[in-house]
């Protein structure tokens, strides 16, 4: 690679690590800087899931205090992303090339929606807290998350944690947002703790996925695009998490939209 593009990869990076920390779908930045500078949609996929793990624990890191009194129901999910994660990434190893290619144009229209729709749905999960946290009273509702589940819905919690981690560890663009979204509609807790619980599980899946990798498939990943993504994430990461609520939702979302967009183009022209 040549030195701007190296230079880009790293902003990439910066802006992934960032998106992450506050929403989720970092990936839909670096992934189609990669794919438009002639990086195979598979590797760069494999190259991502490696280099973003850096910001991955910043982004968790930061948002330690929303993390607080949640340990013991982390726990208790992270056998489910773990599983979930190393068979979304045995299917990429897998499965043959063109079927990533033919299967990633989908699933990025889907994490496009999903980020478009994200403020509607935040709106949503913000508004069935309140109501909750007025019925039970706040103290109550913090309380009660996790420990407290009717048996359907931990085993709820746990389907869907597991069915996203697939994804993850397949194709890990808006993972992050799928899954608070989902979490939101079935946990008691309001979206500043669900992002926090978001921001570890989707660490375990990237980390699981990527050591997977790793020890399978170290030949396919482009190392190079993993530094600069590791650098730029490990950077946006920390600040995300600090000043991340700041940035103008709009203008992330009209940027990973377009990236995005770019994206699908570029492979459907491979």
């Amino acid at each position: 690679m040549e030195l701007w593009q190296i230079a880009l990869i790293v902003l990439a990076g910066i802006g992934a690590g960032g998106i992450n920390a506050v929403v989720g779908s970092g990936t839909l930045i670096t992934f189609p800087v990669l794919v438009a500078f002639g990086v195979p949609p598979v590797v760069s996929t494999m190259s991502n899931a490696v280099g973003l793990i850096p910001g991955n624990i910043a982004s968790s890191f930061g948002y330690r205090e929303e993390l607080k009194g949640q340990w013991r129901r982390i726990l208790g999910f992270v056998p489910a992303s773990i599983l979930g994660s190393l068979t979304g990434a045995y299917l990429l190893l897998h499965l043959p090339e063109d079927a990533f290619e033919t299967i990633v144009p989908v699933l990025l229209v889907i994490a496009l929606v999903m980020v478009v729709a994200q403020p509607a749905l935040s709106r949503h999960l913000k508004s069935r807290a309140v109501r909750r946290a007025e019925r039970a009273g706040r103290e109550h509702v913090a309380a009660s998350v996790g420990d407290k589940l009717s048996t359907g819905r931990y085993i709820l919690v746990l389907l869907v944690v597991f069915l996203t981690a697939i994804y993850g560890g397949y194709f890990a663009a808006a993972q992050g947002i799928i899954l608070i979204a989902l979490l939101g509609l079935i946990l008691p807790d309001d979206l500043q703790r669900l992002n926090g619980l978001k921001n570890v599980l989707v660490l375990v899946v990237n980390t699981v996925s990527a050591s997977t990798y790793i020890i399978v498939g170290h030949d396919r990943i482009n190392w190079i695009a993993v530094i600069c993504i590791a650098i730029g994430s490990l950077i946006g990461g920390y600040f995300g998490a600090r000043v991340g609520r700041r940035f103008s939702p709009v203008l992330l979302r009209t940027v990973i939209v377009i990236l995005g967009l770019v994206a699908i183009w570029r492979i459907l022209t491979l």
